[in-house]
């Protein structure tokens, strides 16, 4: 690659996207549908989707990965320590940013993509679409059988177990399709605000309460002996509250200025690392080893229930995010290239509409099925997180350097970290099903379908 292509790289060109070839030479098969931008020229459009400001990238992509995530780290201090955790965190934080990076230079190189799926294509052809396509929409019904799952937990937990489990995941189910029916990431972003404010305030509130109760579950203990398969499904809660990487192209191609997603980018990591790392270790240290998963259940009962009041709308609208991107993904996948997807008729509502419902029945049904809130982020980030936050990414860059990987020191040494990022990948993929799958089997506190109280 010459220089001057890997100028073209960089964020800060004054050049426009319209003036690179969006695909290398060894690219020249691609479909028609692919060799333009996702959503193509919207100036008469009815609906125009290429409407976001940076910031508003940035508040959606905290909103999606801020949440549910954040919950289960102080109970994964208590499986392994303060010092391993807090290094684990702060270090996959880094380790998450840089990926997050290298998918916005995939998507700067080839502004076609709008999908994982679409970048699965360019990398291993059609094969490597339909395998990668089909594990994005499943990440994204697992993550969103989370926010369902924590619902009911919440929903539980303010009502006294008012009524049936089952009926609470229904709601939840109800509220996300609702929220889900604009078919823009613009009006999506105003609900996003809201939830950023009260996933914030949440953990706040659960911090203060921890720290004036004291409920002292045990004292906190700086390094903890355990056994490996807690102490990995430890490394993949960590992991999971980095998840947001499967949804990173859908924002970028709905940016005004895609250039500017390092701004976002770090909008959303610069947040994540300092909150994780403070509230998991504050909540952490006052509730000790019997801190509950998700955290806002340490606080004392009045506390607890402010507390999830407060978390009420990221519960409901974090999920919905990561339910549009999904949506989105399919929406487009089928009507790429065509007046429907831009038209308000009502075929192109009856389609999207359509969509929502089959993605979030089968999103709930996943929630009541795994119940074990844990468990349940173990397992998604094994199957999933791990390639798209890890394993991905560190194949996209070897990908665009192509034949450079010893061309200079600097080269080198970039070329060992991103082999070093897939293996990782494989890894987290290979022992975290292991460990999600021993914990699944031997978890027998809850079951499956049940009106039972979950937040106990």
């Amino acid at each position: 690659m010459a220089s001057s292509d890997v100028k073209d790289l960089e964020y800060g060109l004054n050049r426009q996207d319209s003036e690179r070839p969006p695909f290398d030479d060894n690219l020249k098969e691609e479909p028609p549908q692919l060799e333009v931008d996702p959503f193509g020229a919207e100036d008469t459009a009815e609906i125009k989707y290429k409407t976001l400001a940076w910031w508003q990238c940035g508040i959606l992509m905290i909103a999606e990965t801020v949440s549910v995530g954040v919950l289960s780290l102080p109970a994964t201090l208590a499986s392994v320590g303060l010092v391993p955790a807090i290094i684990l965190i702060v270090g996959l934080g880094i380790v998450t940013t840089y990926s997050g990076y290298v998918i916005g230079q995939f998507r700067q190189k080839y502004p076609s993509v709008h999908s994982m799926a679409d970048a699965g294509y360019i990398l291993l052809g059609p094969i490597g679409r339909h395998v990668i396509e089909v594990g994005q929409l499943l990440f994204f019904l697992f993550a969103c059988g989370s926010h369902l799952l924590t619902f009911t937990v919440m929903m539980n937990t303010l009502t006294d177990h008012g009524t049936c489990s089952i009926v609470f995941g229904v709601v939840g189910l109800i509220l996300s399709l609702i929220f889900s029916l604009p078919r823009t990431m613009k009006n999506v972003s105003w609900l996003a605000v809201t939830s950023f404010l009260s996933i914030f305030t949440a953990v706040v509130v659960t911090m203060i309460g921890v720290g004036v109760e004291r409920p002292g579950y045990g004292e906190m203990q700086l390094f903890r002996k355990t056994n490996f398969a807690t102490g990995f499904t430890a490394v993949t809660n960590i992991v999971f509250a980095y998840c947001g990487h499967p949804a990173f192209f859908g924002f970028i191609a709905e940016m005004k200025n895609p250039r500017d997603f390092p701004k976002s980018l770090c909008m959303l990591q610069g947040f994540e690392i300092i909150l994780y790392t403070v509230a998991s270790a504050v909540i952490y240290r006052y509730a000790g080893q019997g801190v509950a998963s998700p955290a806002l259940g340490s606080a004392g009962p009045v506390v607890r229930k402010v507390a999830y009041g407060i978390a009420i709308p990221t519960i409901v609208i974090a999920g919905v995010v990561l339910g549009h991107v999904a949506i989105k993904n399919v929406y487009v996948r089928m009507l790429r290239g065509t007046e429907m997807m831009h038209k308000r008729d009502w075929r192109s509502n009856g389609v999207w509409i359509g969509m929502a419902v089959v993605f979030w029945v089968i999103a709930w049904v996943i929630a009541e099925a795994i119940p074990v809130f844990s468990n349940l982020l173990s397992l998604v980030s094994a199957l999933f997180v791990s390639w798209f936050t890890f394993g991905l990414p560190g194949a996209f860059w070897l990908y665009i350097y192509k034949g450079e990987y010893f061309s200079s020191p600097a080269k080198i040494l970039l070329t060992l970290a991103n082999v070093g990022l897939f293996i990782f990948g494989v890894l987290i993929c290979a022992l975290g099903l292991w460990v999600s799958g021993v914990a699944i089997h031997n978890d027998h506190s809850h079951s499956s379908f049940t009106c039972a109280n979950n937040a106990i």
